[in-house]
């Protein structure tokens, strides 16, 4: 036998999902005093009647049986043990809804979930609300563990959406947590500020925050080592050291053994392929190398995030490689908005350069111009000055072509 309470809780919440008053839903159908009963749990639905508020909601009336119990914490066993998908996400998403502003440890562990869920499918701007729920809801909690855990996470979300700023904020105060933090929370914060600050120009604090991550992390088991070389690399890129920044991924790469993480080896050589298509020259083939390797754990480990980082880089490939009209089909393959914001601006200034060499040089010089000027106010000022470069480069070459 259905659960009442349930059946009331779920009914409410589609409700409010499509925006319906109880009046409206109501309307036709039955009183508002006896559709109030029923969200309420205390009067039962008819069969006749229950499929009536299906049809009027267009739902299934299996929508009612997929939880009996109803209870964030059923839900939560269900989805921890299943595969993290948009489905697993949106029974989350609804048990959260039920439960109401709670604020318990277990409403926190399924914000966390679902936060970390949508940064997965990149979905960041959901993954920032999440985030910022979260911090709300760990300051009642009052764990400095978790406060710290939340604003390291708050960090390389709001950077990924090109608020290097707020990147900053987020991640100096996880630093600056007092309490007992673990050696991890402790490096995973100090990274986030690294990468930060490494994104918004701030080179010298950067690279004095990367070598205190390195001399933090030799010591440390597990992956850590490889992290902080990683993120040592990336304040190398960002000073356009690229030979220093290369040589610190190969013995990250070398270094970790792929049995041991999958996830952190794929990653690590799209962030090799990357390093090495915004070389001087390009080294295509190498890229290349890194991104076949990657191709096969995309089917294993790989998030939609990792899907689309993939499409962007082959992207990359091609055009260094000259192959135009491929690279052209192939941003048409590519969800930006999946992508980092960093990602998205050199993803555009590609499009862009293909409308110079199109024919399209004042619609291709608008477009370049605006993603120069956007990195510019981001404080990307070095993907702003690589933009410009590039601009240039390809204004020259079309006069060369002229004269």
């Amino acid at each position: 036998m259905l659960d009442q309470p349930y059946f009331g809780r779920r009914l409410r919440a589609l409700r409010l999902e499509r925006g319906l008053s109880q009046a409206t839903l109501a309307d036709g159908v039955l009183s508002t005093g006896h559709l109030s009963r029923l969200e309420s749990g205390s009067r039962s639905p008819t069969q006749s009647l229950r499929r009536q508020l299906c049809a009027r909601l267009d739902v299934p009336e299996s929508v009612f049986d997929a939880e009996r119990s109803g209870s964030l914490a059923d839900v939560l066993a269900a989805v921890t043990s299943a595969e993290l998908d948009d489905d697993t996400a949106d029974r989350l998403t609804s048990a959260l809804r039920e439960d109401g502003a709670g604020a318990s440890a277990l409403h926190w562990q399924a914000l966390w979930l679902l936060a970390r869920m949508r940064g997965e499918q990149g979905q960041y701007e959901a993954q920032r609300t999440l985030l910022v729920e979260l911090a709300a809801l760990t300051e009642q909690l009052g764990q400095p563990v978790l406060r710290a855990r939340v604003r390291t996470q708050l960090s390389r979300c709001v950077r990924l959406l090109g608020d290097n700023t707020l990147a900053q904020e987020y991640a100096a105060q996880a630093y600056a947590v007092e309490g007992e933090l673990t050696l991890s929370d402790r490096l995973a914060a100090l990274h986030a500020l690294v990468s930060a600050e490494a994104e918004a120009g701030r080179l010298v604090e950067a690279r004095a925050h990367a070598d205190q991550l390195c001399r933090l992390a030799a010591d440390a088991p597990g992956t850590a080592p490889v992290k902080a070389r990683w993120a040592w690399a990336t304040v190398c890129i960002r000073q356009g050291a690229y030979g220093e920044a290369h040589e610190a991924l190969a013995k990250a790469l070398t270094e970790l053994d792929g049995r041991h993480d999958l996830d952190l080896w794929m990653r690590l050589r799209l962030a090799a392929a990357s390093l090495v298509l915004q070389m001087t020259p390009p080294r295509t083939d190498e890229a290349r190398t890194w991104l076949d390797q990657v191709e096969p754990a995309l089917g294993l480990v790989g998030t939609e995030r990792h899907q689309q980082e993939m499409r962007f880089l082959r992207t990359q490939l091609v055009f260094q490689e000259g192959r135009l009209d491929e690279a052209r089909k192939l941003i048409a393959t590519v969800d930006a908005d999946r992508l980092s914001f960093r990602e998205q601006i050199r993803l555009r200034s590609v499009e862009g350069q293909l409308q110079i060499m199109a024919g399209h040089a004042e619609e291709g010089v608008a477009a370049l111009q605006q993603l120069a000027q956007q990195a510019h106010e981001a404080h990307n000022v070095e993907l702003a000055a690589d933009i410009w470069r590039r601009l240039a480069e390809l204004l020259a070459g079309l006069r060369g072509e002229r004269a």
